[in-house]
């Protein structure tokens, strides 16, 4: 549950090759474009499933594919291979951009990608349809997963959805009064919390910045955190500059949090929920919200390669992986909501799926979801180009000074 969001803040590459990526059909009969703009090549989904082949390949984040060697308790790839005969060789990596490389290598059959690597995988050809037919457990999948921007083209799916989580604000109760409803607390350029202040270490971080400004700037006209013009994006890179003033520390790795907010180093900022509950474990006094603005967040999918060597065996996995009791175990182990409801009543803590608000669709349709920025505007402009992820990176390390 400790690396895979740090992920996403090391991506460093746009999805330069979006729009120009060769056309073809989402579903392999026919020609496509998708909102952002590109064109789908033509790939056909599995149409049956056969005979497991005797393995698969996996790329995935650390927490997604536990064999018991982290923790002998935590394991669910055993018994997948013991149910299937599906020998599970697992390649972990370490930032979206690594996942791209590695799918593209053809070595690989399936990959747990995050909503900033699944259009490059989709627009490069890299990944196929998925037949969802053939996965029994989509059906029982919460419906505010399924075939959304970053896991499907134009109603065609392209990978089961794996979980989700929100950012959220937490403070220590002792320090900071009232409690705060807004993300207000953390973009206070007078904050009487100076040098308390954290915030997540991630380009993907002036999303936080540009949602905050849709609230309290609407003349900006902002209506895509991941979709910026020039004015926008400099008007939400001037707000984190003034934020810097604050800011006691950035933080990517989880531990440091809990241990910033422990000892009071910090006393509010950006955080998970899997950090909160690790805090209050801690005796710390802290708290978290979903502010008034709503939130950033992630979902992830498991997708399957066009090219997959072993696509009943990876068909398969995907099926197992979001199964009810393994979709409990992996959600526990990371600390994100599961995407299947009936996960909810295999949760070893009965009060889980109330805590990560995995069957809340109102909580979660506050919460803007990672995507990389691309110049085609994802929010459906066609008059400017909006700023792609390799300035938004640039510009992070200026942020930060």
């Amino acid at each position: 549950m400790w690396s895979k969001r740090i992920a996403l803040a090391t991506a460093t590459v746009a999805l330069t090759g979006l729009v120009a990526a060769c056309g073809g059909g989402s579903s392999g009969t026919k020609s496509t474009t998708a909102p952002g703009g590109f064109t789908v090549p033509k790939i056909p989904a599995l149409q049956t499933l056969g005979a497991g082949e005797g393995q698969v390949n996996l790329v995935a984040w650390a927490g997604y594919a536990e064999d018991g060697s982290n923790d002998k308790k935590v394991d669910w790839v055993h018994p997948f291979e013991q149910a299937t005969g599906c020998k599970v060789n697992t390649k972990v990596a370490g930032t979206s951009d690594e996942m791209v490389t590695l799918m593209k290598s053809g070595e690989y059959d399936t990959v747990s990608a995050s909503g900033d690597a699944s259009l490059r995988l989709i627009a490069g050809g890299t990944v196929a349809p998925v037949n969802t037919t053939l996965v029994p457990n989509y059906a029982d999948v919460f419906q505010g997963l399924k075939l959304q921007p970053w896991n499907s083209v134009n109603g065609v799916a392209y990978g089961i959805p794996h979980g989700r989580g929100a950012n959220l604000l937490m403070w220590r109760t002792d320090k900071v009064k009232p409690a705060p409803d807004s993300w207000g607390a953390v973009f206070d350029a007078n904050s009487p919390y100076k040098g308390k202040v954290t915030a997540y270490d991630s380009p993907i971080y002036i999303a936080d910045a540009a949602l905050y400004l849709m609230s309290t700037k609407p003349e900006l006209g902002i209506k895509n955190p991941y979709a910026l013009d020039h004015k926008q994006f400099d008007a939400s890179v001037a707000l984190l500059k003034d934020q810097n003033k604050n800011i006691g520390e950035y933080w990517s790795d989880y531990t440091k949090s809990v241990q910033a907010f422990k000892s009071g180093n910090s006393v509010i900022g950006t955080t998970w929920q899997v950090i909160a509950n690790l805090t209050q474990a801690e005796k710390a006094p802290v708290q978290v919200t979903l502010p008034k603005e709503g939130s950033t967040g992630w979902s992830d999918t498991w997708m399957v390669a066009a090219k997959a060597k072993h696509p009943n065996c990876a068909y398969k996995w995907m099926d197992w992986i979001v199964s009810p009791k393994v979709n409990a175990q992996v959600a526990e182990w990371f600390g994100e909501a599961p995407a299947n409801a009936k996960a909810c009543a295999e949760t070893s803590d009965k009060k889980f799926c109330d805590t990560f608000h995995a069957a809340d669709e109102p909580y979660f349709s506050k919460v803007h979801y990672w995507t990389t920025p691309i110049g085609q505007c994802l929010d459906g402009r066609k008059d400017v180009k909006c700023v792609d992820y390799s300035e938004w990176t640039r510009a992070w390390t200026a942020i930060k000074g």
